[in-house]
């Protein structure tokens, strides 16, 4: 078959598959030789969620958690915890920060957040070592001489990396490269004894070189270069203009320094970016100081929160069993006939208005005026900061007692602490300093790019590479050696090379680069002033809630006494018959009320004074808590050691140009230093009040107007010395039912009953009733079905509820005097 033939039938078959196609007979899938029947590639969806192949062991605080604390189980030993103790095991185990920054007094739970954040968005351990550890993607560049391209534009802060990524800068660069040629075309000549029509040649070049910059601003580079030629040109005679030997090596050593001698001159302005980056790690050591600092502070609040929350279960269970014996003696003034069922029903409702009071005291309640999270949701929030378990069968009880003595401070002193110690007017002026930086830089780049550069080479030229060979001739002459030539010396070259590109006519861009720069620094020192001024006056805010805390306390026990006293008098006359039970339950809820402001006002105080450290900068210091680097390990002691060796036996070198101003002051002092620092002689030295002076100027109250107020109400028990003789945490048993059921005190002619506990009845069971008054032989019952006599002895789980008396309120607490 010839080939006229063959091209057409194959025009045939494209015109029929064309018609083919035209006609609409198109398969809707294509067709495959070699088919999978089970199409195991098909997927049926474009996109699913999966999960991640990531292995990470869990805590074993996470995976062996018990059960939450509830109303319904109070399975737990009392762990008790001093607030040093807590401190020291959040630190411990402390690998992020749940805390929030800033000085806030009152800072919510960012548990939520953190768990819905990323690891970038709260502080940890490892931030100060990531700050230090992270680099710019930009290399380092070179051109194709192999020096380091000296650096144009604008000199900026090394914003993204630390100081080891900054003196990159100043590293050696060595580099190389090995190029091949080769050449074959026709010529515009004839051959002759010079010229061959047909050019053919191969060519290579090799070269390597090290360059380095130095703190200076100039470039040093030392390169090698070798270069190859061969070509079919014809060879001449000796001492002709034609070529002498085929092929001839070239070889040079070369070295260089280009240094500029306006912009970008001295070891100031090209260091600028090391101290840039060096501040940055200032900046991040000092919020990792703020995120210490707030996680101790918050600590502190949370224990003294579930101190407080103890004292709150504490008076709910007395107010509980003193609602419980009024309502014995209402239900038997009943029976007498000289009660009434009005009074039965209110002594009743007070009683589940208390026992509502401890069941919120207890686990907490989102419901308006209960508290929100109990002794067991406070504790859950210690234990979060803690670092530990929500739950592991015990519970945190705090057995360190708040402080009830008066502190004053020296406002000078603290003004001078706050002014120095503060790390968040560190981070500000740490930035101003950057910011003067970045002014120098900017005042450096309207100079003119003045660039002088200096070179020397060595050149040696051969017939052969080398070693030299023993006849030592020269080149042109065949066997000459180029490296024979190159160490000879007797080629030697230099060059010099001025640069000189003036800035842009008017300088537009360089003068408002300055004036922003010089905005900037304003800005930055008005923001350092203003935050020293509002540091002062939540310093000023802080001392002053301190003083009225601690008057609070003296105030709020002074109520609890009265209150007290109220009470036994108005129980007295309500068993004489001389007043109505309401009056009693009015005067049980205010002892109760009393009794919860006065440890709460006790908790705000302990929380003032840590707050005034905190805003001073002296919480750290005052818990024993240092911040400084950890050991390193033994091989970095020895490399050390060996850098500091090396660095002694070498010579210093004074480049006799600018040097880096002062950027610090050196370590950061301690709290009694600040004073000594911060001029503490602008301050007026202020007054010292007596207690007495600090109270209001009312008539009664401040001790130089008599003993009556203006009502007449002689005063003289009330301002008399408040004994407070409460019984510590640790006292109060250790065990749930000893805590939050105490023993009834004693001399009680009926016990009353407890609501949940089985009881004795004489009568079939019933509920609470308050409509008959003829049911002399029947107990107060629970809304509850009776037991039977046979459960009496039964041994039931510890519940909130306790045994109460049937007879009066508890005995009001001796109390010993609180120090002015």
């Amino acid at each position: 078959m010839n080939r006229s033939l063959l091209y057409r039938y194959t025009a045939y078959l494209q015109l029929g598959l064309s018609l083919l196609i035209a006609c609409g007979c198109a398969p809707t899938q294509p067709f495959f030789l070699n088919e999978s029947p089970d199409l195991k590639y098909y997927l049926q969806a474009a996109t699913q969620i999966e999960y991640p192949d990531v292995d990470v062991e869990s805590l074993p605080d996470t995976t062996q958690t018990l059960r939450p604390l509830t109303i319904g189980n109070h399975d737990y030993q009392f762990w008790n915890l001093p607030l040093e103790e807590a401190v020291s095991i959040a630190l411990g185990n402390a690998k992020f920060f749940i805390t929030t920054g800033g000085i806030l007094e009152n800072r919510q739970n960012v548990a939520d957040q953190f768990i819905s954040g990323t690891a970038d968005q709260f502080g940890s351990i490892y931030d100060v070592a990531i700050s230090q550890s992270t680099t710019q993607s930009v290399p380092l560049t070179i051109d194709g001489n192999g020096n380091r391209v000296l650096p144009r534009g604008v000199l900026r802060a090394n914003q993204v990396g630390g100081v080891e990524d900054a003196l990159a800068e100043f590293d050696a660069q060595a580099s190389g490269f090995l190029s091949y040629s080769n050449t074959d075309r026709p010529r515009n000549s004839g051959d002759s004894i010079v010229s061959r029509s047909d050019f053919q040649s191969d060519d290579v070049t090799a070269q390597g070189a090290i360059s380095k910059r130095l703190a200076t601003g100039g470039v040093a580079t030392i390169r090698n270069q070798l270069v190859y030629g061969n070509n079919n040109l014809p060879l001449g005679p000796i001492n002709s203009a034609s070529r002498q030997v085929h092929s001839d090596y070239t070889a040079t050593m070369e070295a260089q320094v280009q240094q500029p001698l306006m912009r970008n001159r001295g070891t100031l302005i090209n260091r600028i970016p090391v101290v840039l980056a060096s501040l940055n790690e200032d900046i991040s050591i000092a919020q990792y100081e703020v995120q210490v600092r707030n996680l101790v502070r918050d600590v502190e609040v949370a224990y003294w929160d579930l101190y407080v929350a103890y004292r709150n279960v504490s008076t709910a269970i007395i107010g509980r069993n003193s609602a419980i014996a009024t309502a014995q003696f209402a239900r038997l003034a009943l029976e007498n006939g000289t009660g009434t069922r009005q009074e039965l029903a209110q002594a009743v409702e007070q009683y589940y208005q208390f026992r509502g009071l401890l069941e919120s005291a207890i686990a907490g309640s989102n419901l308006p005026g209960s508290d929100r999270q109990g002794v067991y949701g406070a504790e859950r929030r210690l234990r979060e900061l803690l670092g530990i378990s929500p739950t592991d069968g015990r519970l945190v009880r705090p057995i360190d007692e708040p402080t009830i003595a008066r502190v004053e401070f020296d406002w000078n002193e603290s003004v001078a602490q706050a002014l120095y110690l503060s790390p968040e007017l560190r981070q500000t002026k740490t930035r101003i300093k950057q910011q003067e930086l970045e002014l120098v830089s900017a005042k450096n780049q309207i100079l003119p790019d003045v660039n002088l550069s200096l070179l020397y080479r060595y050149v040696g030229v051969g017939d052969t590479l080398g070693p030299p060979s023993g006849s030592d001739v020269d080149f042109p002459a065949a066997g000459s050696s180029a490296l024979g030539s190159l160490t000879g010396g007797n080629y030697q070259e230099g060059a010099v090379r001025l640069e000189i590109t003036p800035p842009a006519i008017g300088a537009r861009r360089e003068l408002t680069r300055i004036r922003g720069s010089k905005l900037r620094l304003v800005r930055e020192k008005a923001n350092l002033q203003e935050k020293e001024r509002l540091l002062v006056s939540r310093l000023s805010d802080a001392e002053a809630k301190a003083a009225t805390h601690y008057q609070l306390i003296q105030t709020n026990a002074q109520r609890w006494q009265a209150a007290e006293q109220e009470v036994e008098a108005r129980l007295a006359e309500f068993k004489n018959g001389r007043s109505p039970v309401n009056v009693v339950l009015q005067s049980q809820q205010r002892k109760a009320q009393a009794q919860i402001e006065y440890y709460r006002a006790l908790g705000e105080y302990n929380k003032s004074l840590n707050y005034v450290d905190f805003l001073k900068g002296t919480l750290l210091a005052n818990n024993n808590i240092v911040l400084r680097e950890g050991a390193w390990n033994k091989k970095a002691y020895w490399d050390a050691l060996e850098r500091a060796r090396e660095r002694s036996a070498g010579r210093e070198l004074v480049y006799g140009v600018s040097r880096p101003n002062v950027v610090r002051t050196g370590p950061l002092r301690d709290a009694e230093s600040a004073s000594q620092i911060i001029g503490s002689g602008t301050m007026t030295p202020g007054q010292t009040m007596t207690p007495e002076s600090m109270m209001l100027s009312e008539p009664g109250l401040n001790g130089n107007s008599g003993n009556t107020d203006p009502l007449g109400i002689n005063l003289n028990p009330y301002r008399n010395p408040v004994d407070v003789n409460d019984q510590p945490l640790s006292e109060m048993g250790d065990t749930p039912g000893e805590l939050l059921a105490p023993e009834a005190p004693t001399g009680i002619p009926t016990p009353a009953p407890t609501l949940n506990q089985p009881v004795r009845a004489t009568t079939p069971p019933s509920v609470l009733d308050t409509t008959s008054s003829a049911r002399p032989t029947q107990a107060w019952q629970s809304a509850q079905h009776v037991t039977d006599s046979g459960a009496a002895n039964a041994v039931v789980p510890a519940s909130y509820q306790g045994s109460a008396s049937d007879q009066n309120a508890p005995q009001p607490v001796r109390r010993m005097a609180i120090p002015r």
